[in-house]
């Protein structure tokens, strides 16, 4: 499975790389710094799961989860985000994500994502 991991951070990215390894192999995980970057990669490789961030130059989160989900709607939509306010929450679930959460991720957050993203 593809994963598309964005965010502006090269740090970020890096980190939530490092706690993917354990379910997603390097080279099924594509990096994109911004919004435009990710529906690039989207309509290229066609990830089944992205992880999103919503402040970012270019395009941000918001602008971008819409297009992502229009390119492939079969992709499951993850919004990683320092903004935890609830109208941030209610707005990108409303946009199609199938979660929200607080950056950063540990080894024990994303295993109980994955562990939602089975159930549902």
């Amino acid at each position: 499975m593809k994963v598309l991991v964005v965010d502006d951070s090269k740090l970020a990215r890096l980190s939530l790389m490092k706690v993917l390894d354990e379910y997603i192999s390097k080279e099924n995980c594509i990096q994109a710094a911004n919004g435009e970057e990710a529906v690039s990669q989207m309509n290229e490789h066609k990830p089944l799961l992205v992880f999103l961030d919503l402040t970012m130059p270019i395009m941000d989160g918001y602008e971008a989860l819409p297009k992502l989900l229009q390119s492939n709607p079969k992709a499951q939509v993850i919004v990683v985000s320092a903004d935890i306010q609830e109208s941030a929450q209610i707005k990108v679930l409303e946009l199609g994500a199938k979660l929200h959460v607080k950056k950063p991720i540990s080894a024990q957050k994303m295993q109980d994502i994955f562990k939602i993203l089975q159930e549902k």
